[in-house]
């Protein structure tokens, strides 16, 4: 089983919490996109990023002094933002982060695919860029099914676990043959007899479900059904072979307590 996840926006450096272990699969294809970032003007460059000056201005000096080799931190202490926050490796023990080298792939607009452990540096880069690379147009057909196959190999029940965002799924997605089993998860609220899915709950609950997940070993996608933290329950009705329904309700007091605790995050 392969669980695929998004990164985030911002990044940063930690060279001493967790070593690297590994560097990333695509390196021909991340410097081919570095090269090509790096012919961009500044202004340029900030329509890709589609930020204000201050995050340009960053971005655009990472890539002009861009080492792909040195001074790395491993993927996932490099990607912040609630999902990361809320997965929290940075206190997982030795099983968890074993279980997480085998089965958890980070999907990357720059590096394809990564495991936890490969060494990164920070970059600005999302899957939906437009950023056009020869004869590819954007990023989605720069990669064309490179990802789905790495994701792939060597996944013995082939199985893919979605908790990806429809940005980056949609980057492995389209690809999927028979013999993979591509499952997504979807976190939604139910009130006053709606459900939908809150963009904020469900990076928390995609993070939450990744410790949980680590922290248990599991090896068999049924037991995946048992998560229940944050109030989420698995839905059977609601659910099906390719989408697992996780629904929570919310009271009013409940709504304020979780809004409280995303402002603090």
């Amino acid at each position: 089983m392969r669980i695929i996840i998004s990164p985030a926006k911002k990044m940063n450096v930690d060279r001493d919490s967790l070593a690297v272990r590994g560097m990333p699969c695509f390196p021909a294809e991340t410097k081919a996109l570095m090269e090509e970032v790096r012919k961009l003007s500044f202004e340029e460059a900030k329509a890709l990023w589609k930020c204000n000056d201050k995050l340009a201005e960053l971005n655009f000096r990472r890539f002009a002094e861009m080492d792909l080799e040195r001074c790395l931190t491993p993927a996932v202490l490099s990607y912040e933002g609630l999902q990361y926050q809320y997965m929290a490796p940075g206190v997982f023990t030795e099983r968890a982060l074993a279980y997480a080298e085998e089965h958890l792939r980070i999907l990357s607009g720059f590096y394809g695919v990564l495991k936890p452990f490969d060494g990164v540096t920070p970059y600005r880069l999302e899957m939906q860029a437009h950023l056009a690379v020869g004869d590819k147009r954007d990023l989605y057909a720069f990669w064309g099914d490179k990802l789905y196959r790495e994701l792939m190999e060597g996944n013995g029940d082939g199985i893919i676990l979605n908790l990806a965002s429809k940005e980056y799924s949609c980057a492995v997605e389209p690809y999927v043959k028979p013999e993979c089993r591509f499952i997504t998860v979807s976190f939604e609220e139910e009130a006053e007899g709606k459900r939908r899915q809150k963009g904020t709950l469900a990076k928390m609950a995609r993070g939450e479900m990744v410790r949980f997940l680590s922290e248990n070993g599991v090896e068999d996608v049924e037991s995946v059904k048992e998560f229940d933290a944050m109030g989420y329950r698995y839905r059977e009705e609601l659910s099906d072979e390719r989408k697992f329904v996780f629904v929570r309700g919310i009271g009013k007091d409940e709504k304020k307590r979780y809004s409280m605790r995303v402002r603090r995050s």
